[in-house]
């Protein structure tokens, strides 16, 4: 283990730390960022009222709204000065999500990144190329920061340039890439078209992918075709950023680092907490963020927390099932909701389905359609391809609950993307 007393503290002295820290963050925020000090009064809370983890339910939750309303220096606890770095998400109102860092709080995500790549595999003098974008995005430094403090040689080449990407994999002997996993599968396809063997070619036999929901028939696919084993991450730039919680080899959920973070899974309409192995939206709690401490922050991403004592890898921090989906990521077709990933679970089993689909909705009078698009995995006779569009709405449908239009179509006919693939084209908003 990369810190195996933090990683293998017990239960108790974890929950111990938890609350000592808890408390430092509350009591911080109350007196340091207005924003929660008049939001603790209005909610008629303050930091004396948390004398157990079970008092954090006392305590408001804040979104991403919050964070947009108090742009951009509203949420310091910090003099700016104190500040070392800038991170933020794109804003769909115009405002990004801004969040800082101070020196220590740089440290401490570089710790559990450092955590997360030692627990997928990335080991000191292994090459270790980092493929999600640097800047403001916090996937490429997080995963380089984390690189570096466990001694592994960083190959910074952020998004795009995909042949390059190819030829420095082969160049380098590259070990281990980091990125997203729709891009693993672009990347396989780039690597096919340029004659180079995944298999015989590179040495890439691990990979460590978040910032998109991905199932595990895809997860099954992207191992084939790389001969690779593959991890899960999670994260998001209000908790540090990726490294949040991450897989062990034992590939039975990802462990939240809990002497960092709090995490909670509540019902996403009444906003109660709910128990272990009940589906909800995740809540975290930062408890050694500096700059900007998140209380009960709403992520809208979809899981539950695993009902289990000590992992089999002997880490004992919490574990979560990998990530469903987003409560607002979800689209509503005649009132059903249906989430990508639920299609993709399906497709993805399917040995005659290719590396990319879509759905598309649109409006059919005055209900809606929905359309899978489908890639074959390679060119199929009409018949064929009749075939497998009828084997495909089979499976689908006791997992959607109805019928939409299937149509397969031939490899690389879905317009592919560098970063996160565009699954959803809704056509009913034009």
């Amino acid at each position: 283990m990369w810190n195996k007393a933090a990683e293998t503290m017990d239960r108790r002295s974890l929950k111990k730390l938890q609350l000592e820290r808890l408390r430092e963050t509350v009591t911080k925020a109350y007196g340091a960022v207005p924003f929660y000090n008049k939001l603790f009064k209005e909610h008629h809370v303050s930091p004396d009222d948390i004398r157990t983890l079970e008092d954090l339910v006392k305590l408001p939750m804040i979104s991403k709204i919050d964070l947009r309303d108090n742009y951009p220096y509203g949420m310091l606890a910090v003099p700016r000065g104190n500040c070392v770095r800038i991170h933020a998400s794109s804003g769909t109102t115009g405002k990004p999500t801004l969040v800082c860092y101070t020196k220590e709080d740089v440290s401490n995500w570089s710790e559990v990144m450092a955590r997360s790549l030692f627990m997928a595999g990335l080991r000191r003098g292994d090459a270790f190329q980092v493929t999600p974008g640097y800047g403001l995005f916090t996937g490429g430094l997080g995963f380089h920061y984390g690189g570096e403090r466990l001694g592994a040689m960083v190959v910074p080449t952020g998004t795009g340039n995909t042949i390059r990407q190819i030829n420095l994999m082969r160049d380098l002997g590259t070990n281990m890439i980091a990125g997203i996993a729709s891009y693993a599968l672009h990347m396989a396809e780039v690597a096919g078209s340029m004659g180079v063997d995944l298999h015989k070619d590179l040495q890439v036999r691990r990979g460590i992918f978040g910032a998109e929901v991905w199932s595990d028939g895809l997860r099954k696919k992207i191992a084939s075709l790389w001969d690779m084993d593959c991890y899960d991450i999670y994260g998001m730039s209000e908790m540090y950023g990726p490294g949040a919680a991450s897989e062990c080899s034992a590939h039975e959920g990802i462990h939240v680092w809990d002497d960092h973070f709090i995490i909670e899974v509540i019902d996403p309409e009444t906003g109660e907490v709910v128990g272990p192995e009940e589906e909800g939206e995740i809540v975290m709690t930062s408890l050694t963020k500096e700059a900007m401490p998140m209380i009960r922050f709403r992520t809208r991403d979809l899981s539950r927390i695993l009902d289990v004592g000590k992992c089999s890898c002997g880490r004992t921090h919490t574990k979560i099932a990998r990530i469903k989906g987003r409560s607002d990521d979800g689209i509503s077709v005649n009132g059903v909701k249906v989430f990508p990933g639920q299609v993709e679970s399906v497709l993805m089993r399917n040995p005659d389905v290719g590396l990319n689909y879509q759905l598309v909705v649109e409006k059919s009078g005055a209900l809606d359609k929905m359309t899978v698009m489908v890639e074959a995995n390679g060119t199929l006779a009409d018949q064929a391809a009749r075939g497998l569009s009828s084997s495909i709405a089979k499976e689908i449908r006791p997992v959607l609950g109805f019928s939409p239009e299937i149509r397969v179509v031939p490899p690389l006919s879905i317009e592919r993307s560098e970063g996160k693939a565009k699954r959803v084209l809704d056509l009913r908003k034009r």
